[in-house]
């Protein structure tokens, strides 16, 4: 599966239209992280653990639109997009979208 950010796959082709499809992942915050965030709160820094556990939203919810596409018959999705939002207090969703297609 060929994702892009464009409108377009670079040197291909768009010979078929299938919709928007989409992935989604629901995570929540980890307490030993949180803990970790209040110290680097205070003195600075990356907090990775909410590095990685963004990383691996992203990565999932990537995924699972690519599942979705596939389904359709598309071989690209185009126009990718991800949005977040809050679902309860410390857990949160991220959404990958974007426009399944066909490329040759």
């Amino acid at each position: 599966m060929i994702f892009s950010n464009l409108d377009c796959v670079p040197g291909k082709t768009i010979v078929e239209h299938y919709g928007i499809v989409q992935g989604s992942t629901v995570r929540a915050r980890n307490i030993g992280v949180d803990c970790l965030a209040g110290c680097k709160n205070t003195i600075g820094g990356e907090i990775k653990g909410y590095s990685e556990l963004l990383e691996a939203s992203r990565k999932e919810s990537l995924y699972r639109m690519g599942q979705q596409a596939a389904a359709l018959g598309a071989n690209a999705v185009i126009n990718v997009r991800y949005g977040t939002s809050a679902i309860a207090a410390g857990a949160a969703e991220l959404l990958a979208y974007g426009t399944a297609v066909k490329v040759e």
